[in-house]
C-alpha cells in the first residue's frame, strides 16, 4: 500500500513536513497529466472575478458606526462567531474557501487516466484541509479569544495535550485514561477456552435460560481489536447476540510482535480461523455453527470456508458478512495508494522474503493511514481542540477503541495486499491457492447475511453487495446507513438511523436500492430474525465455558487484546 501521499506520525509534529508529504507525490503525478490550457484560462477568470466580488463585499460590510455585520460561512471550522463578526478573520476564511475551491476545480480538469486524477484530487485535498486557517493560532480567531479568556491557560493546556501526545504517538481523540479493557469496555462475561500462537478463543457466559444448538463464532477484523463488537453493554453486538440465545465464541487475535512476524496469510487461515472452528466444534459437540465475520474478518472467514468447501466440509450453518470485501474492484479511496509499485516495496522490506527478514507493519501507521482519510474529523478538529484551544477531548468509547491500534505481520500483510486489493483474485474460482487447495468462494453452500454501510469510505456499500454475486448459497443484502463503523453499531434500543432491504438481488447495485424499503431503526433486529432458523433447536445453557478437554485458561477478555502496538 503505497502510503505517501498521507503524513506519518513524524512528519505530523512539523506542519511543514506534513504539508510536502501530502502534496510531493500530487506534484509529481501531475508532471504526468496536462492540464488544458482553455481549462486553466477560464478558471483564472472565474477566479479574479470572485476575489474581486470578494474584497468588494468585505469592505461594503464595514458601517459607518465602524460595526461589521456577521457573515455566515456556510463550514462548520467557522462557525463559530468569532469568524463571522471579525471582518479580518471572515475575510481570510473566504479567501481560503475560495482557494479550496479553485484548487479543486484544477484537479478536476486534470486530463489523464482516473487513478492518477484521483491521487491528484487526495492529495491536494489532504493540502486544502490542512492549509485551513482554522488550524493555526495566529489566523484562529475563535482560539485568540479563549486565549486572552483564561489568560493564557488555555495555550498553556494546549501545550501540555500536545507533548502528551507527542509521547504516546498519536494525536488524542478521547480521554483515553478514562477506559481500561475489560473494566469498563469489551466486559461482557465470558472465559478463554483456547488459545495458540495467533488468538484467543473466547467462550461467554449465556444470558438465557435456553440456547440454540448451533453454537455462533465471531471473527472479528485482525487489522483491529475485537471489542469493537463489544464496547459497553448497550451497544455490543456480542451481548445482544448472547441475549438473543446464541452460544458465542470470539476469536481475539494476537497483537503481533516480533516473534510472529513472518506469519502468513495462510497462518491466519488454517491456525487462526480454521482452528478456532474445529475448537467450537468440539466443544459444542456440533459439526455445524453459524459464523460471523467483520470487515477484514468477514475476508479471512470467507477464505476458510473456501478452503474447507475444497476439503469437502460445509461447517457454516449461516454466514453474516458485516462490510466486507470479496470482490476488491471497487475499494473506494484506499485504491489511491496501492500500485504494483508500492506492493512490491512492502514485499522488500517486510514480506516474506525481505532482506533482513519478515517485519511488521506498525499499527501506528494503519491508524494514522485510516484518521487521513478524513482528516477535517479525525486529525485537524482534535489538533484545533487539543492544543489551539486548549480542550481536552470528552470520552468516547469508539474512538479509545479506534486509537488501540494493532500490528500485522509483514508476510499476511503483503500477501492480502497482492492478491486482493492489486490483483482482486479471491473473486475468481481456482485463482489463489490457500492452505494447499484451490479457492473458490461459490462452493460455500450456507446461507448468508451480507450487510453494507452506505457511507462507507473502507468498504463502499456497493463493493460489499457484490458479494451477492459470488457467493451460491441463499442471500439477502442489507443496507445501514451511516459509516463503517458507527452503522454496524447500531444498537436497536437507541432507535437511530435506518436500513434498506430488497429481497430481489439485482446485479447492478443501483437497481436494488431503487426498489428497496427503507426501514427506521437498527438492522440488528432484522438480522436476529434472519439467524433463528439457523440456530437449530433450543437446548438447556451450558452451565460452564468450554469442556474437559479446552479448560478455562483465564476471564475475558483475556491477554492478548490487552497487548499494545
Amino acid at each position: 500500500m503505497t502510503l505517501n501521499p498521507i503524513p506519518t506520525l513524524q512528519q505530523f509534529g512539523d506542519n511543514a513536513s506534513a504539508l510536502s508529504a501530502a502534496i510531493s507525490d500530487a506534484l509529481r503525478t501531475m508532471s504526468g497529466l496536462n492540464l488544458p490550457v482553455q481549462a486553466m484560462t477560464k478558471l483564472q477568470g472565474e477566479y479574479l472575478n470572485q476575489a474581486t466580488a470578494l474584497w468588494n463585499q468585505t469592505l461594503g460590510r464595514l458601517q459607518p458606526d465602524g460595526q461589521a455585520q456577521p457573515t455566515q460561512l456556510g463550514d462548520r471550522r467557522f462557525s463559530a462567531e468569532d469568524w463571522a463578526k471579525n471582518p479580518a478573520a471572515s475575510y481570510l476564511a473566504q479567501v481560503y474557501l475560495l482557494n479550496a475551491r479553485t484548487l479543486m476545480q484544477m484537479a478536476e480538469s486534470i486530463e489523464g487516466d482516473a487513478k492518477a486524477k484521483a491521487r491528484v484530487r487526495f492529495a491536494v485535498q489532504q493540502w486544502i484541509d490542512a492549509a485551513s486557517p482554522s488550524n493555526f493560532l495566529a489566523l484562529n480567531p475563535e482560539a485568540q479569544r479563549k486565549a486572552l479568556e483564561t489568560k493564557g491557560e488555555s495555550i498553556t493546556q494546549g501545550l501540555q495535550q500536545l507533548w502528551h501526545d507527542i509521547r504516546q504517538g498519536h494525536v488524542s481523540q478521547t480521554d483515553e485514561s478514562v477506559f481500561e479493557v475489560g473494566k469498563n469496555v469489551a466486559t461482557t462475561e465470558g472465559t478463554v477456552v483456547y488459545e495458540n500462537e495467533l488468538f484467543q478463543l473466547l467462550e461467554y457466559k449465556p444470558l438465557t435460560d435456553k440456547v440454540f444448538e448451533k453454537p455462533f463464532l465471531f471473527v472479528p477484523p485482525c487489522i483491529n481489536k475485537y471489542y469493537i463488537l463489544d464496547l459497553q453493554p448497550d451497544n455490543s453486538v456480542i451481548r445482544y447476540t448472547v441475549a438473543q440465545g446464541h452460544r458465542v465464541f470470539v476469536v481475539s487475535w494476537r497483537n503481533p510482535d516480533a516473534s510472529i512476524a513472518g506469519k502468513t496469510w495462510d497462518d491466519y487461515v488454517e491456525r487462526g480461523v480454521i482452528r478456532a472452528i474445529r475448537v467450537v466444534q468440539q466443544i459444542s459437540g456440533k459439526e455445524q455453527l453459524n459464523a460471523l465475520g467483520f470487515c477484514v474478518g468477514g475476508t479471512i472467514l470467507s477464505t476458510a470456508l473456501a478452503v474447507l468447501a475444497a476439503r469437502g466440509e460445509q461447517p457454516a450453518a449461516s454466514v453474516t458478512l458485516l462490510t466486507t470485501l470479496l470482490d476488491f474492484s471497487n475499494t473506494g479511496v484506499l485504491d489511491l495508494f496501492i500500485d504494483e509499485a508500492g506492493v512490491r516495496l512492502r514485499e522488500m522490506t517486510i514480506g516474506e522474503k525481505a532482506p533482513n527478514g519478515p517485519g511488521l507493519l506498525g499499527g501506528k501507521e494503519l491508524a494514522t493511514t485510516f484518521s487521513f482519510l478524513r482528516p477535517n474529523d479525525l486529525v485537524w478538529n482534535y489538533v484545533v481542540g487539543n492544543y489551539l484551544k486548549g480542550e481536552a477531548p470528552p470520552p468516547f468509547d469508539l474512538l479509545y477503541w479506534n486509537s488501540d491500534s494493532t500490528n500485522l505481520p509483514g508476510p499476511m500483510f503483503c500477501w492480502y495486499l497482492r492478491n486482493t486489493y492489486l490483483e482482486n483474485k479471491l473473486r475468481i474460482p481456482g485463482a489463489l491457492s490457500v492452505c494447499g487447495e484451490k479457492v473458490d468462494l461459490s462452493r460455500i453452500e450456507a446461507p448468508v447475511y451480507i450487510y453494507g454501510s452506505r457511507e462507507d469510505h473502507i468498504v463502499p456499500w456497493e463493493s460489499a453487495y457484490a458479494s451477492t454475486q459470488l457467493l451460491s448459497g441463499p442471500k439477502r443484502y442489507v443496507l445501514g446507513a451511516s459509516g463503517h463503523i458507527a452503522g454496524v453499531i447500531n444498537p436497536p434500543q437507541k432507535k437511530k438511523r435506518s436500513y434498506w432491504t430488497n429481497e430481489q438481488l439485482a446485479g447492478d447495485p443501483a437497481k436494488w436500492l431503487e426498489s428497496a424499503t427503507e426501514h427506521p431503526g437498527s438492522w440488528w433486529s432484522d438480522w436476529s430474525d434472519w439467524l433463528k432458523p439457523h440456530g437449530g433447536k433450543e437446548v438447556a445453557a451450558p452451565k460452564a465455558q468450554g469442556n474437559k478437554s479446552y479448560k478455562p485458561i483465564e476471564p475475558a477478555p483475556g491477554r492478548y487484546v490487552k497487548q499494545k502496538a
